[in-house]
């Protein structure tokens, strides 16, 4: 069940939910360092981190789930967000160069049917980024933050999940290895903390961030061949065989 949009964005204003945003940011900055010229789509409760690339986009919107609930964004100007149904969106095909699905995938009812659509909405070459709460971490253990709701996901489900919706996984990492504490001392040392847990990929971190590119062909593999019966010919019996001429009595 997703969350309602108003715990989404409490948690967000909160010191713990500014800090979680600040380190996922950094590695979609480093991803998406240059949208000039594109579109780019947030869905789910992306709002926090759109803000990050304001100002650099053709198109920049957000899209929210109606189970969720929806809030203007942005919160001056014309707005860009949307209350949508996540396996129907109000959009063209291939239209959109990036999308960034975060507290989403995690909440969809039908996760497989979002990704499809999303693969219908994005360009050729177009680009998704899922930040998905990882199973194995302290924070999808906790329903003190968003990230402790739904379904968690380890790297081998979201794989399977991403291609069977044909997409290709080009990139992986995973952020949030400070512990879900909101405690000055904790979120002081957060930076540190991050930083020397990912140079040797230690285990527990809070999400897993993938990147995928739309793939344009299906991969066919090999088929098994079912093996039809014999078709049965239709075996008749003659009531009466004739009998040959001038044979038996004469009757007459």
């Amino acid at each position: 069940m997703a969350l309602d949009v108003t715990d989404l964005r409490s948690f967000y204003a909160s010191s713990l939910g500014k800090t979680a945003h600040n380190l996922v940011c950094a590695h979609l900055a480093r991803r998406w360092d240059n949208l000039a010229g594109l579109s780019v789509l947030g869905m789910g409760y992306a709002t926090p981190y759109l803000d990050r690339f304001r100002g650099q986009p053709l198109r920049l919107l957000a899209m929210m789930p109606a189970e969720q609930g929806v809030v203007n964004w942005p919160s001056e100007g014309a707005s860009a967000s949307a209350l949508i149904d996540d396996t129907m969106l109000p959009l063209p095909d291939s239209c959109i160069d990036r999308v960034l699905l975060t507290h989403a995938l995690e909440t969809a009812e039908h996760p497989r049917e979002l990704l499809e659509e999303i693969w219908r909405v994005l360009t050729p070459g177009g680009r998704l980024m899922v930040v998905a709460p990882n199973r194995s971490g302290l924070w999808a253990r906790l329903d003190s933050t968003p990230f402790g709701h739904g379904r968690p996901f380890s790297r081998g489900q979201l794989l399977d999940l991403l291609r069977e919706s044909l997409f290709s996984p080009i990139y992986w990492s995973e952020a949030l290895y400070t512990p879900p504490l909101d405690r000055a001392v904790v979120l002081r040392l957060a930076p540190a903390i991050e930083g020397v847990s990912a140079k040797l990929s230690l285990p527990g971190a809070g999400v897993i961030l993938v990147e995928a590119t739309k793939q344009l062909y299906r991969l066919v593999g090999a088929r098994r061949v079912r093996r039809s019966l014999p078709e049965l010919a239709p075996a008749l019996t003659p009531a009466l065989a004739p009998r040959p001429l001038g044979s038996g009595r004469d009757l007459r």
